[in-house]
């Protein structure tokens, strides 16, 4: 039995960095077995390992990931399964736990072959290897004038006959559908998608003040890359964000890259909703390759620090891996706690609510977990396995 005393777990809120130390037990198989807050700050009687507040937590979750190691999930197929598993080997290794892989805009027939070949991805999953939730469907239903880096031949209006077409027989592969809840023939969309329990994430949508308050009202739970691909707040006109920002449940995508959406304004979503908070990468098929172009469908990526962009300077995503996002979003607020949170708890919050933070360390390995230490003096964060 090993005794580990003087560690944090990361929470939500702006607490300071002397808020409530844990103590854990892990057993002869390494698994954790006990997890108690250590109130009086007195050392157990068992010989302990001092943590010396550093901080454990789950790996990350990444509900937005395109792809990697030059795989589109969008053109995915059975093919290429030793390719997607090289793919979530380096997930793995880059500290992240589960995805779901993010279909954008494209042909019926390529959606149905992608989710077909994921559904057989799934039943090759291993221990030590990053898992594959259910897909993010993340268009065609989307608004034309915030199309963003999708194809905009592939766009078209919501109806139950086109969410047939794209997703009967496989409505238990799909995690999430990203869509503008503005368009006509949105909202028997999005009561279906309610019944078969996915969750609708309002994204790439010109929604109103008005429409945004009727979409969250309707049962849309999320944004998607929040102040990406939507209306800006304005003083005569809030926008989803800052309609989202006036409800207590709508969950608040950011892609933390400092590129994707200004520290400066990430440190706002913080400050206003940081238990709302959720980080995704919002990566494509570049990341893990060293390459500057990449072609991506019938067009060209163009990479610079971590950033793509279509040759129109378009910004369609990024190479970064997901906890470099939870980093840089410690740096910025000073607050490693709730950063992690971002990116480790709150997305499994999505899929699990009530469930409490603990329950997410008990009976797993410590080799499956994170340990993070935060410097003070310059505000860096960085991690390594908990082993």
């Amino acid at each position: 039995m090993r005794n580990l005393i003087n560690i944090r777990i990361p929470g939500p809120l702006n607490t300071p960095l002397n808020e409530e130390l844990w103590w854990v037990q892990v057993d002869k198989n390494d698994e954790i077995c006990s997890l108690k807050p250590m109130l009086d700050r007195a050392e157990p009687s068992l010989k302990s390992e001092d943590w010396q507040g550093d901080l454990l937590s789950p790996r990350g979750v990444d509900l937005q990931i395109n792809g990697g190691l030059g795989l589109s999930f969008t053109d995915f197929n059975v093919q290429q399964l030793p390719q997607l598993n090289e793919l979530l080997d380096l997930l793995w290794s880059d500290g992240v736990e589960a995805i779901a892989p993010t279909l954008v805009s494209c042909s019926i027939s390529s959606l149905r072959n992608s989710l077909m070949a994921f559904r057989e991805a799934r039943k090759q999953s291993s221990n030590r290897r990053c898992k594959l939730l259910g897909a993010h469907i993340e268009g065609p239903f989307l608004a034309p004038t915030f199309q963003g880096a999708h194809d905009p031949t592939q766009i078209c209006l919501p109806s139950l006959h086109a969410l047939n077409e794209r997703i009967r027989g496989f409505e238990e592969e799909i995690a999430l559908v990203t869509l503008a809840p503005e368009l006509e023939g949105s909202t028997e969309v999005i009561r279906k998608l309610n019944e078969l329990g996915i969750l609708v994430s309002l994204g790439h949508s010109a929604a109103n003040t008005e429409q945004c308050k009727a979409a969250f009202d309707l049962g849309v739970s999320m944004i998607t890359h929040c102040f990406n691909a939507m209306p800006e707040i304005n003083h005569r006109e809030p926008g989803p964000v800052g309609v989202a920002l006036l409800q207590d449940e709508i969950a608040l995508g950011l892609i933390a890259d400092g590129v994707h959406v200004h520290p400066n304004v990430a440190l706002i979503l913080h400050k206003l909703a940081a238990n709302r908070l959720f980080l995704v990468s919002d990566a494509l098929a570049p990341y893990g390759l060293q390459d500057k172009c990449f072609k991506w469908d019938q067009r060209f990526l163009y990479i610079e620090e971590g950033s793509c962009r279509l040759g129109d300077g378009t910004l369609a995503g990024t190479t970064c891996p997901l906890l470099n996002g939870c980093i840089k979003l410690a740096k910025w607020t000073g607050n490693p706690s709730s950063a992690i949170w971002a990116a480790t708890v709150s997305p499994r919050l999505l899929f699990q609510k009530g469930k409490k933070i603990q329950e997410f360390f008990i009976g797993r390995s410590l080799k499956e977990l994170l340990r993070w230490q935060f410097h003070l003096e310059s505000n860096l964060l960085n991690w390594k396995p908990a082993e």
